[in-house]
């Protein structure tokens, strides 16, 4: 039953009718999404204003989250990790001898009747106040401490090995199959924190490297590497092994690469871990992709697309067929912007077929099929047998070469829509890009609905970010680069008259970004449209400029603008802006 959007429309902050189809679209996401995640991916209000209202409802207080940001240790264990997980509750201080609990699900009597034992066994009163599931979420990992746990399990080893290499052979086969020795041996217990910890902080790839008198283990987190653990050398070659069984990857060849996959359940979530090994003069070096479904299954909001860029795409998926394009470099973000044009697609009344190098992410409903070059089955050879199973959306993961982007033409032509990525430097050098592949120029109109160009920003931390009014060199090069913007864009965004009331935001640095100042990605994008004007050129004289002229008579957004939309919002700094555009 809903109960916050009634509230909402109560205090007039939606209207009635908007109420009536926020409602409609919430019944079709119910199963994946709490009614209070929905209202917050949707930006219907901002989260304080929900957590407000389901205050309200339940009569409880609201916490103020920006006055604890570090639990301690001892406060952590009036709470055993488990049961704060299972029932969504955390201590956060003791005052006047009363535990101040936080608490996500007010309306869940386990939770407060597990509240009301530990109560009686610890001998001490709690009140319970609401906090939302985005800060328990983020304090919830005080309870782990990554060098502490990997410790304890070093300390196991070399107690176990006194010092010794472990011999790879000796002690991963067989013995390990067994599930209680499997929870307690220390490698396997290293190998389970150093994963855990990368999915709870958001890392993209762990790097596991050999040094010559340790191994180091960095986390790739928004973009970046961090050095996050150094473990003995002579546990080096047993923590490659261990994830080579995962992986089943050959244990005995470690003179050439080898790549796997395997699956493990993280804190009651499935994620997928991507295997690649590299031999090394030290050893072997292994890369683990990190393919965590809540991170890289967006909506289109989560990546950044807002006003003419979100209708433009929603314009393009709608239609019978055609292609649309996402451009740029590698680490873009292309990927993930073509599984939010899935994800927003996936239907059960539609055949969705994908080709893929490798699969990211496996989505239910979805036929996913991983093209494997080496036997012969590349992209072309796929897209040949895709077109025989009755598909009404293909996704092509690359555009590569002239067979591929012919296929791919034919394909949207004959009443498909077909997704595909293409390495272009922009999106308006997707269509001599195409023409350079020896697409006929009279088809490439009926063929391209749209052509995004993306590039990904380091996002402001939401809790630290500063206001601040720019320089005059800065606010020169604002005001320059956005003056062409189109009114109903800059309304949207909020853009000042006059460029002395602009103001930016830049990075702090607090505990909840790791002093960083940044937290989390956002994609700034271009979107280019197919119109009558665009067809005439690409006929009579495609050549770049002329494609460009015909992108802002339109009124497209160019991503150094997009990105500096977002940053008078507060998304990300000025800096990031101009460090992208820079390289355009």
């Amino acid at each position: 039953m809903l109960l916050i959007i009634p509230k909402l429309v109560e205090k007039k902050l939606i209207t009635p009718a908007q109420a009536i189809e926020l409602t409609a679209k919430y019944e079709k996401e119910a199963a994946t999404q709490t009614e209070e995640e929905f209202l917050f991916f949707e930006k219907v209000v901002d989260s304080k204003v929900i957590n407000k209202i389901r205050g309200e409802i339940y009569n409880i207080d609201i916490f103020n989250e920006d006055e604890v940001t570090e639990i301690p240790t001892d406060i952590l264990t009036y709470i055993p990790e488990e049961s704060a997980r299972f029932y969504k509750i955390l201590p956060l201080r003791i005052e006047n001898k009363v535990l101040q609990v936080g608490i996500v699900e007010p309306e869940n009597i386990k939770a407060k009747e597990a509240l009301n034992f530990l109560a009686r066994q610890h001998k001490i009163e709690y009140r319970l106040y609401l906090i939302e599931k985005r800060y328990f979420d983020d304090m919830l990992k005080q309870y782990r401490n990554l060098n502490e746990e990997v410790g304890k399990a070093l300390t196991a080893w070399e107690t176990e090995t006194k010092g010794e290499d472990l011999g790879v052979e000796v002690e991963v086969t067989g013995s390990f199959s067994k599930d209680r020795y499997a929870e307690e041996a220390p490698i396997i217990k290293m190998v389970a924190v150093i994963l855990r910890h990368a999915v709870e902080g958001s890392a993209s790839d762990i790097h596991i490297e050999p040094e010559e008198k340790q191994t180091r283990v960095r986390f790739r987190m928004d973009g970046s590497l961090y050095s996050s653990l150094f473990l003995p050398f002579q546990a080096h070659a047993s923590i490659v092994a261990r994830i080579k069984i995962l992986s089943n990857l050959r244990l005995d060849e470690t003179r050439i690469p080898q790549d796997g996959r395997f699956s493990a359940k993280i804190d009651s979530k499935n994620v997928d871990f991507r295997v690649s090994t590299l031999p090394t003069k030290l050893g072997e070096k292994v890369v683990i992709r990190v393919l965590d479904p809540t991170e890289g299954l967006r909506n289109y909001e989560e990546i950044g697309l807002m006003s003419r860029n979100l209708t433009l795409i929603r314009e393009a998926a709608e239609k019978p067929y055609g292609l649309i394009l996402v451009t740029g470099p590698t680490g873009s973000g292309k990927t993930t912007t073509l599984y939010s044009i899935l994800r927003e697609l996936n239907q059960p009344e539609v055949n969705i077929i994908t080709l893929e190098d490798p699969i990211e992410y496996f989505i239910e409903g979805i036929n996913q099929s991983q093209v494997r070059p080496d036997i012969g089955y590349d992209f072309s050879q796929g897209l040949r047998h895709v077109v025989r199973q009755d598909p009404d959306i293909i996704m092509v993961g690359e555009i590569r070469d002239e067979e591929s982007a012919s296929l791919v033409t034919q394909a949207a032509l004959t009443g498909h829509i077909v997704l595909s990525t293409l390495h272009t430097n922009n999106a308006i050098g997707s269509v001599p890009r195409l023409l350079d592949m020896k697409i006929k120029p009279f088809l490439l109109p009926s063929t391209l609905n749209i052509s995004i160009g993306q590039r990904l920003a380091h996002r402001l931390c939401p809790f630290c970010k500063e206001r601040v009014k720019p320089n005059k060199q800065v606010l020169k090069e604002i005001w320059k680069s956005i003056i062409d913007v189109p009114d109903d864009i800059k309304e949207y965004f909020n853009v000042p008259k006059t460029p002395d009331s602009i103001y930016i935001y830049k990075p702090k640095g607090c505990p909840k970004c790791s002093m960083k100042g940044e937290r989390g990605r956002i994609g700034i994008f271009e979107i280019l449209k197919m119109t009558p004007e665009l067809e005439n050129i690409i006929l009579e004289n495609p050549n770049e400029q002329l494609v460009m002229n015909e992108a802002k008579r339109q009124g497209m957004v160019s991503m150094r603008q997009d990105g500096i939309l977002k940053a008078l919002l507060g998304e990300i700094s000025i800096e990031e802006v101009f460090r992208i555009s820079d390289e355009l």
